[in-house]
């Protein structure tokens, strides 16, 4: 924090004081800033070199992409898996499919060995989870459609 020194000049005692000019008028000091930079902080956390921070990005990006990936997989697989169920189960069977193919990816990714700071911990599970299970509900969705888009007299014709 700057701390200022205190200015010499008298304080006015009326408003139309400050308006009036004064044939003389004293010097006007500027306060100087005192350039004291706050001692740093001990950190319970090791600083991490240009060299840990890369490969930590060219992991957390290997996650991502392999999440996006696994997504589109397992929705197309999950049109087969389930066809044999029935109704309100094969929705429930694919979420339920979709839960267990994100916790493998979590388990793959602790096995990673990710060097992250404690505060960045959760980007393991929470790294592409947006994405994995839109591209999953997407791509489930269009394969079912695809699939099943023949039996239906309304349907597209392929």
């Amino acid at each position: 924090m700057a701390k200022f020194k205190k200015k010499k000049s008298k304080p006015t005692p009326e408003p139309e004081d400050s308006k009036k000019e004064t044939p003389q008028e004293e010097p006007v000091d500027i306060p100087e800033i005192e350039k004291s930079e706050p001692a740093p902080e001990p950190s319970k956390e090791p600083q991490m070199s240009e060299a840990e921070k890369s490969d930590k990005d060219r992991k957390l990006n290997k996650l991502f992409w392999m999440r996006v990936a696994l997504a589109v997989i397992a929705g197309t697989a999950a049109t087969f898996i389930f066809e044999d169920i029935e109704g309100e189960d094969r929705r429930w069977a694919s979420i339920g499919f979709m839960i267990i193919v994100f916790f493998a990816t979590i388990i793959v990714a602790k096995g990673m060995k990710m060097q992250l700071p404690s505060s960045d911990r959760k980007k393991i599970v929470t790294q592409a989870i947006g994405s994995y299970v839109f591209l999953y509900l997407f791509t489930w969705i269009v394969t079912y459609t695809l699939v099943h888009s023949g039996n239906i007299s309304t349907g597209i014709n392929i």
